[in-house]
């Protein structure tokens, strides 16, 4: 178990602007898989950074602990509209990730933000908050349950259908946000290639939040029958960053040739939250397909160990 100057020294690492970016991701997730006070205290003093992407990264990681005690923090991120939308649509989303309802007030505030990925997430944790205190298809037990990323998700898994069944969910325009993204995740846990096609499909969509969920979930399931699709979203002209971002990061995780070949292409994009992902992401390559022990390093880099 670390202790306090072990906790202290990785948060140092992650506030030091000086440091290179992978390094200060890995001492991010060293951070999450520690947790505690202390962690959430260095996790949460980062928000100054000038680095969207890692300040996206910090909001994921808080939410992903669901610790009540980064909800102060959160909320201030999810009101501070000088913070970039993708940073604040993050905070919300980690916001209905710890799942106490007394954020449902503020959630539904926000839930008109002028800022449509912004207003769309706070519209998903909503419905997250309400599902929970409503016993869901029978609470927080089956929303994990059939999940094997052990990821807390935006929206709990649909009851189990066909992938035909699911992918015509997932696609239907017409259907709330949250019922498409339960029909993301069943087929996220059904992980088969069939499965994984029809996820790809949604990078097609309308929504690029619903485009970066899917490029998110993409990149849990590691399966190389989506390349391309992924492959296609980061190259195409005009979509949104956030998207591309995810996409670049889904195959950094990957980790086979073709995906290096397209990261270093895009690694100088002109946009910076993307030209950044494609930096973490060819880390994320080194990483599986490397000896490394475990991503979240950031005790063994304090001792030396690499």
């Amino acid at each position: 178990m670390a202790g306090h100057k072990e906790v202290a020294a990785v948060g140092r690492v992650l506030a030091n602007p000086k440091e290179s970016l992978t390094t200060r991701f890995r001492a991010l997730f060293t951070l999450r898989n520690l947790g505690g006070a202390e962690a959430i205290e260095w996790i949460s003093r980062t928000f100054v950074d000038e680095s969207a992407l890692l300040k996206h990264e910090l909001a994921y990681c808080l939410g992903q602990m669901q610790d009540e005690r980064a909800i102060p923090i959160l909320e201030e991120v999810l009101k501070d509209t000088t913070q970039e939308p993708m940073v604040r649509h993050e905070a919300g989303e980690a916001l209905g990730a710890i799942g106490n309802p007394k954020v449902l007030d503020l959630l539904k505030q926000y839930s008109e933000d002028p800022v449509v990925e912004v207003a769309e997430t706070c519209q998903l944790a909503v419905r997250r908050l309400e599902w929970l205190s409503g016993g869901g298809d029978g609470g927080q037990a089956e929303e994990a349950a059939g999940n094997p990323y052990m990821s807390v998700d935006p929206a709990p898994p649909a009851p189990k259908n066909s992938v035909q069944e699911l992918r015509a969910q997932l696609l239907s325009e017409s259907l709330p946000l949250f019922e498409r993204y339960r029909a993301m995740f069943a087929l996220r846990n059904l992980g088969t290639e069939e499965a994984v096609l029809a996820l790809g499909d949604g990078l097609q969509c309308g929504s690029a939040l619903f485009r970066h969920e899917i490029g998110y979930v993409l990149g849990q399931m590691q399966h190389q029958a989506s390349i391309p699709q992924l492959q296609a979203a980061l190259e195409r002209a005009g979509e949104n960053a956030m998207v591309r971002h995810e996409c670049a990061e889904a195959l950094g995780a990957i980790g086979v040739e073709s995906c290096l070949q397209t990261l270093q292409r895009f690694r100088d994009d002109q946009e910076r939250v993307v030209k950044e992902s494609c930096e973490v992401a060819l880390d994320m390559y080194e990483y599986e397909n490397s000896t490394q022990f475990q991503y979240a390093d950031g005790l063994l880099r304090l001792q030396g160990v690499q």
